[in-house]
């Protein structure tokens, strides 16, 4: 098994665990912000890897496509963590596009390879009140656009070639005081 097939196969790994952690079904949305620099060892936005990046990105959004959850690729700090999505996806969630077009200096690859990917993409500012779940390899902060309540999701693939690999899901916030009762169901 070659380099990229190996982190292929870790992505593959984590997106299915993190799908079945945070029980998403056809027509929810999922955030992945990847650093190809982390993966590979080096820091963060230091060594930005197209073939990398490419790997891990078609494993990933091969395996939501099979489950018809809609891919949300966060782009880096230097195009403000905007996202690229299918304009179909941006259409359904009623997200805010913008005018960018993300490349592996400014975006990141994994961004790129999504743009590159989609059969429409576009970019858009945020996707907070919509993500279910987001993946998180190698540190780049996809925290602000998870759905709150954000729970953390600990998976058996804790890392992608280097780079760590955090997940969470959201869930539904409790209210009501101490006599409150939940569905566990939704927890």
């Amino acid at each position: 098994m070659t380099q990229l097939e190996e982190y292929a196969q870790q992505a593959r790994q984590a997106t299915e665990a993190l799908c079945d952690a945070a029980k998403l079904t056809v027509g929810d949305l999922m955030v992945v912000g990847c650093s190809s620099s982390e993966i590979l060892g080096e820091r963060i936005g230091t060594d930005s890897n197209f073939e990398t990046a490419q790997a891990v990105f078609g494993a990933i959004d091969g395996v939501l496509r099979a489950r018809g959850i809609a891919l949300a690729a966060q782009c880096c700090e230097h195009l403000n963590r905007a996202l690229i999505v299918e304009r179909d996806t941006a259409m359904q969630f009623g997200l805010e596009m913008v005018n960018v077009v993300p490349q592996p200096k400014a975006g990141g690859s994994f961004a790129t390879s999504a743009y590159q990917g989609f059969a429409d993409p576009v970019a858009v500012e945020s996707v907070r009140a919509q993500a279910k779940a987001g993946m998180d390899i190698g540190g780049t902060l996809i925290g602000m656009h998870v759905k709150p309540v954000v729970v953390p999701v600990r998976l058996a693939v804790g890392h992608i070639g280097q780079a760590i690999v955090l997940c969470a899901r959201s869930r539904l916030k409790f209210v009501g005081g101490a006599r409150a009762h939940y569905d566990e169901t939704l927890m």
